[in-house]
């Protein structure tokens, strides 16, 4: 599709991928509704998308609230008059090993990184089923498709993620309704040091946030589903080819 007029809902948008991805859109002609709880940061995002993009509006609140996470769904709908696009983009790291994690982690955990996103799709499919267009973007990650150390009830919400989207591309082919799976890798976003998270094993390079906007933009113009951003499914390929030895190395390089 040609981003230019469409009406895009952006959940996460307050920095990084989120960010960026407003910014490409709004600099490419499209109007961006911008969701996320960081009302400082998100107003000054959107100050600048409405440079391009003067009917662009902000939601703020907390998608971990999911009746919140619904209903906004359906007012940027109202509000637009239509959403040509929703990208589920927001999430949480909670990297800590699982015999310190509690029950409350790991479902706030599920509840921003894929119940959010389940409700606000479900709010606005049957709208885009009836206009028989539109299109949902679930921003998973690599560790949707593998373990990473330390990071279980994340790569159990990306799982989650990943899943939803596959089942959900199938169930609605020759609907009008696409479905986009994006699988960042590393990527340079305050995800790394967040509060309530321990650090990070992974201390490698990272790439920009606008590597994967830009891949974004060229998974909805392409016909595929599954977009790793940047490309490492020979990573993802590793693992499936051996994968107990690929999870035992993987945990020998965390003591390390």
């Amino acid at each position: 599709m040609n981003v230019k007029g469409a009406n895009v809902l952006v959940a996460g948008a307050s920095s990084g991928i989120g960010e960026a991805l407003a910014y490409t859109l709004t600099e490419r002609g499209a109007i961006v509704g911008l969701v996320a709880r960081r009302g400082d940061r998100l107003a000054s995002v959107l100050a600048r998308c409405q440079k391009y993009s003067p009917q662009s509006r902000m939601w703020v609140g907390d998608l971990g609230d999911l009746d919140w996470a619904q209903r906004v769904a359906i007012e940027a709908w109202n509000g637009f008059g239509h959403l040509d696009v929703l990208v589920n983009n927001a999430a949480v790291p909670k990297r800590r090993p699982v015999d310190q994690l509690t029950d409350a982690d790991v479902e706030e955990t599920m509840r921003i990184n894929f119940l959010s996103p389940v409700r606000m799709t479900l709010a606005v499919l049957p709208l885009m089923l009836a206009r028989r267009a539109g299109w949902i973007v679930n921003v998973a990650s690599l560790g949707g498709r593998l373990g990473i150390i330390h990071e279980p009830a994340y790569c159990a919400s990306k799982f989650a993620l990943t899943g939803w989207s596959e089942s959900m591309w199938m169930d609605l082919r020759d609907t009008g309704v696409e479905v986009r799976l994006i699988q960042p890798g590393p990527i340079d976003t305050d995800i790394w040091d967040r509060p309530g998270s321990e650090a990070p094993l992974y201390d490698g390079p990272k790439e920009p946030p606008s590597l994967v906007a830009e891949g974004i933009v060229g998974a909805l113009e392409s016909d595929r589903l599954e977009h790793y951003l940047p490309d490492l499914k020979w990573v993802v390929d590793a693992k499936q080819a051996d994968v107990d030895g690929f999870l035992a190395g993987s945990a020998q390089m965390g003591k390390r």
